[in-house]
């Protein structure tokens, strides 16, 4: 067991090293170390998951695969690229809600509802105000405000109605999967190619601490419900 912990602590460390030289090189736009770091983050996270979780759940490692996906056609910063990095990640998404309602108990939808709507707003009123998105792209961004509005809508009503660690964990992470979004999508569509010095490191600092936020609440609520069941 400590030999385990051992592993996952070394683990760990190198994934936020990962993640500190992978921002450096989005800084300095080193496309070389980028396209070997950025798809990297994710495939560390999967190893570091498998040995700590006891359960193995397919769903998060189908949702990493697709981030480093992603996260490849993400690195090329074209209109085509970016289109087809937005397609994969929206699947991406969807899988991950479907993941996180297999985890969570809900009874009742309504503060789901309530909590999804004022993320709705807030997304839907960017969207409005922009005049660049890419007519191929037009409705699968439709498609993605309404998915991290649903993701967020989800972790903020189960924080509300259980303060529990694993939903506090997961408020972070859905919290930071919006900041993210909001920082791609200002950065690809509002000041497009400026700034980029300040956006692309922003934006890939928001991604290591979203997807690790979400490994975290992966593997607290299996320990969770595995408890509750014994119990």
């Amino acid at each position: 067991m400590a030999n385990k912990i051992n592993v996952i602590y070394k683990l760990t460390l190198c994934y936020f090293v990962i993640a500190i030289f992978e921002i450096i090189a989005e800084y300095f736009v080193n496309k070389s170390i980028i396209c070997i770091l950025k798809p990297l983050l994710p495939v560390f996270l999967i190893i570091i998951y498998y040995i700590d979780s006891e359960r193995k759940n397919v769903m998060f490692i189908i949702v990493l695969l697709l981030s480093s996906l992603t996260n490849i056609l993400f690195i090329p910063n074209t209109p085509t690229y970016l289109f087809y990095g937005i397609i994969v990640f929206t699947i991406h998404r969807i899988i991950c809600i479907y993941l996180i309602l297999s985890l969570q108990k809900f009874i009742d939808y309504i503060p789901i509802i309530i909590a999804t709507s004022p993320f709705l707003l807030i997304f839907f009123y960017l969207f409005t105000e922009t005049s660049e998105i890419p007519e191929n792209s037009f409705y699968v961004i439709i498609i993605q405000n309404i998915l991290i509005s649903v993701l967020t809508g989800i972790a903020l009503a189960s924080y509300v109605m259980n303060d529990s660690k694993q939903n506090s964990i997961l408020l972070i992470s859905a919290l930071l999967f919006v900041m993210l979004q909001f920082v791609v999508f200002v950065e690809k569509y509002f000041l497009t190619n400026e700034y980029q010095e300040f956006f692309r490191p922003t934006a890939m600092t928001l991604n290591a601490l979203a997807f690790f936020s979400l490994y975290k609440y992966v593997v607290t609520s299996e320990k969770s419900n595995y408890n509750n069941r014994l119990s």
